[in-house]
């Protein structure tokens, strides 16, 4: 699981059958920060109606994504699953130093 940023819609006038009636989001892989981007941006599948600007949680195993859409047959490999409202992080402790 992967913490991303909605950047954008997809419309796709031509699509596997399975994805019909489902939207697809243009979605940014963040690090931790939650401001810098991880790799390149992806198209997911949403399941929870994330929208422009949401950070959320996305899958990035096909039967995770599949099965999260209840598409459990289609060729799906990401999905959007869940919108972060609030995210805590634990420090991160210096390096221990020789001795």
């Amino acid at each position: 699981m992967l913490i991303a940023r909605i950047i954008g819609d997809v419309t796709a006038t031509h699509k596997h059958a399975s994805h019909e009636g489902q939207k697809l989001l243009l979605v940014q892989p963040l690090e931790l920060d939650r401001r810098t981007p991880r790799g390149d941006a992806v198209i997911a599948v949403d399941a929870v109606d994330a929208g422009l600007g949401d950070i959320v949680l996305l899958v990035t195993e096909g039967y995770s994504a599949m099965t999260s859409v209840n598409r459990p047959e289609s060729p799906i490999d990401m999905a959007v699953i869940g919108v972060i409202d609030h995210l805590d992080l634990l420090p991160v402790p210096p390096p221990a130093t020789a001795v």
